[in-house]
């Protein structure tokens, strides 16, 4: 990735500043994981069985815990040292969860966190092309980030995305003892087709478009899980994607409610001439209330007027 700044209209590049610690790059991203991941920082240089992971954060929107390694070389495998961290976080559960309650005074329960949203993030100046042909496989649950440091203090952040539509699930059946074994027992990483695949046949268009119109937003992305498909803008859910057989719910996220009374930030109101939306709440333990305006789409036509709603929520987050 070369960067470049405008001169009077002239491209100029923007020089590189490489990292010369490997404890830069754990301080930077500890330090910014909210900002830069939407993950709660958990603690640092955690021990756990044989292992020592650099950072243990928590993914308040999968309810899952994120491992993450920072590297300066290239002589390590990801899928030797990723599948080794989940083991031992599966095989250590309450030390994970005792570790969390400790460090954050909040009360965590084994029943309260997705096993099987659990990830690994390596972060790192760049990787070779058999560490990205490791995990080119379209379930793998890790993640490789290049980090990139250059003058004046500008940093770029890039995600190593699979192309291949391969499952890890073939090479754990053939090694059946295997740590990719006994991890793709209990985690997996869902991806678009799984929820597409409960879709009847004539909704399968409908959500084609949608997502096409959806991805015109250069600056939002998805992600998936088990039960949803998310839109995002930097970071931040504009909707909540539920694909049922006969219809596309889409949840438009208004914000949160305090037991007293008071609102979350940004807390959002729309304008719904046709009075198509329905008010859905929840109320987690602590007695906040959560927030959504919830409407459904079952054919192509309604899909305008849903992009009016949803581009509503969209701006406000600007």
């Amino acid at each position: 990735m070369q960067l470049f700044q405008i001169n009077k209209n002239v491209l100029v590049p923007i020089q590189r500043d490489s990292f010369k610690l490997e404890q830069e790059i754990h301080s930077l991203i500890e330090q910014n994981l909210d900002s830069v991941f939407g993950l709660e920082f958990v603690t640092s240089e955690f021990a756990v069985g044989q292992f020592r992971l650099d950072t243990l954060a928590f993914d308040s929107e999968a309810n899952a815990f994120v491992v993450i390694e920072y590297k300066k070389g290239h002589s390590y495998s990801v899928i030797d040292q990723g599948y080794s961290y989940l083991s031992v976080m599966l095989n250590n559960k309450a030390d994970f969860i005792l570790e969390y309650n400790e460090k954050t005074g909040k009360k965590l329960k084994r029943d309260g966190v997705a096993w099987s949203a659990s990830r690994v993030m390596f972060v790192a100046p760049s990787f070779n092309s058999f560490q990205k042909n490791s995990v080119n496989f379209r379930d793998v649950p890790f993640d490789l980030w290049e980090i990139r440091r250059f003058e004046n203090g500008i940093i770029a952040l890039e995600k190593y995305e699979s192309a291949s539509t391969e499952s890890i699930q073939s090479i754990s059946k053939e090694k059946t003892n295997s740590a990719i074994a006994s991890v793709s027992a209990e985690v997996r990483v869902f991806d678009e087709t799984d929820h597409v695949a409960a879709l009847d046949a004539s909704l399968k268009p409908v959500w084609i478009a949608l997502r096409e119109q959806l991805a015109d937003h250069s600056d939002t992305d998805f992600f998936v899980s088990k039960s949803y498909v998310s839109w995002k803008r930097d970071k931040t859910a504009v909707c909540f994607i539920h694909f049922k057989k006969n219809e596309l719910r889409i949840d438009i996220l208004r914000g949160q409610k305090k037991p007293n009374g008071e609102y979350s930030k940004g807390f959002f109101n729309i304008d719904d001439p046709k009075h198509q939306t329905k008010e859905r709440t929840w109320t987690w333990k602590s007695g906040q209330t959560g927030h959504v305006y919830a409407i459904s789409v079952d054919k192509l036509e309604d899909i305008d007027y849903l992009m009016f709603l949803l581009d509503q929520k969209y701006k406000s987050l600007e």
